[in-house]
């Protein structure tokens, strides 16, 4: 075939940039298109990292370097499924990549779930990251807080709950969050996690930079430390666990530091349900847990209310389905064998349709991870390709899309858009004296993204 290898990437995160990087590295000439919903790129890296850690914020860095490739072309402000079709889609493309990922919140099942003062920790995080899906103001009046949940979207959410408005505002924070974030009442921040140490789901960086905060004082039970014979082979296996365990067992033995804010990170304690009074939260009641021998736990029937006036639970997110595309509703997830997109679990393959990320495996590992899944993914793609198993699609020409789009009237954006409203964003942010301050409203992003169209 003369012409290049036309692929549709659908979700401009990290999965989707990773997935373009790796066929634009093959040996196989190609032409990407990369889908965004959002006008603006880079999915959890922009609107999922908490605005206190601009360390994680430098692998945009990275991604940058791939989005400028010629092969590479961004389309954003389009949802997929909705302003066009996947059936439309495929007029333009060999291959379609669903790289959508997980913004939503996964239940906890437990009664007090749907309490007034019951947050997912998804939602919070799109408050405070500026996510234009998500409203503006947030009610932080509750002095005592709980967060259900010891990975680190539960260790952020905690964090931002425990640090000042004035703290957070030389970072890249919208004005409105600012405003409510000055108003934070919190002065206790309690963490619960099922199990113990060894089966914390923390990065240990992220668990020692608790502690940078000179408003913070971390609190960890010394009766919480505790280990069976699977929690100390888990320790052994893994260097990361074993820091995060080392980092826990400092935190407990420390004395006091007397910062104002206290955030008390507790083990064994698991969520039952969630108490409240004229439909507001007011309690959450947990009940203690010990290990099993195995690294899981048993309950004791000892049981606990802590009076909290909020509660974050911070139980994983959830991916959303893509209308035109199967969905498994139990796992959350493209069905998939891979890579190859399923008409169910262990179905038969959909010609032509791949996955990779969150969407393909669920909300679970880092950035390893998901580069992992993208090289399993684009391997399958291109030895179809190779087979000669890819339809041949209707329109291969690069700009037939572009005339779709426009004959559709979708105000798309693209990657010259985005360094405009990069641009302003940082210009934004200079006249504070901060790196950038983010512009939330959707028209608002177009509007700078499109001011050369």
């Amino acid at each position: 075939m003369s012409r290049p290898l036309r692929v549709a990437v659908i979700g401009a995160g990290p999965a989707g940039i990773y997935a373009s990087d790796l066929l634009m590295k093959s040996d196989t000439p190609v032409e990407i298109d990369l889908y965004e919903r959002m006008p603006a790129p880079f999915g959890l890296i922009r609107y999922g990292v908490a605005p206190d850690h601009p360390r994680i914020k430098g692998i945009v860095n990275a991604l940058h370097k791939v989005m400028e490739k010629d092969e590479l072309r961004l389309l954003g402000n389009i949802a997929v499924g909705e302003d066009v079709t996947i059936d439309e889609l495929k007029q333009f493309y060999d291959a379609l990549v669903f790289s959508t990922g997980a913004t939503g919140d996964r239940d906890l099942d437990i009664p007090g779930s749907d309490l007034e003062g019951s947050y997912g920790a998804a939602e919070f995080v799109g408050f405070y990251d500026g996510n234009p899906d998500f409203k503006r103001e947030w009610d932080l009046s509750a002095e005592k807080v709980a967060v259900v949940g010891v990975g680190n979207v539960g260790l952020d959410v905690a964090r931002i709950l425990a640090k000042t408005g004035e703290e957070l505002h030389v970072t890249e924070i919208p004005d409105n969050v600012y405003e409510v974030l000055k108003t934070n009442q919190a002065k206790e921040v309690h963490v619960f996690g099922r199990r113990g140490p060894a089966q914390a789901k923390f990065t240990p960086l992220e668990l020692k930079e608790l502690d940078h905060s000179p408003t913070i004082e971390v609190v960890v039970n010394p009766e919480d430390i505790d280990y069976d014979e699977a929690s100390e082979a888990a320790r052994r296996e893994s260097k990361t666990q074993d820091m995060v365990c080392s980092t826990l067992e400092q935190y407990a033995i420390r004395d006091p530091k007397g910062a104002p804010h206290k955030l008390f990170i507790h083990f064994f304690e698991s969520p039952v349900e969630i108490l409240g009074e004229d439909g507001r939260v007011v309690a959450l009641k947990t009940e203690r847990t010990q290990l099993d021998g195995n690294g899981g736990v048993t309950g004791t029937g000892e049981y606990t209310e802590w009076p909290v006036g909020a509660v974050y639970r911070a139980v994983g997110y959830r991916s959303d389905a893509v209308t035109g595309v199967p969905f498994d509703p139990n796992a959350a997830v493209i069905p998939n064998d891979g890579g190859h997109v399923l008409t169910e679990p262990n179905g038969e393959i959909v010609p032509g349709l791949y996955t990779t990320g969150w969407i393909k495996r669920g909300p679970v590992g880092l950035i390893g991870n998901t580069k992992g899944d993208a090289k399993e993914t684009i391997e399958m793609l291109l030895a179809d390709y190779a087979d000669g198993k890819l339809d041949e699609p209707a329109k291969p020409e690069k700009d037939d899309v572009i005339t779709f789009l426009e004959d559709k009237g979708l105000a798309y954006t693209t990657w010259d858009g985005w360094h405009q409203l990069d641009a302003e964003e940082r210009r934004l942010g200079e006249a504070e004296g901060r790196e950038r301050k983010k512009i939330v409203e959707w028209d608002e992003m177009v509007k700078h993204s499109r001011k050369d169209a």
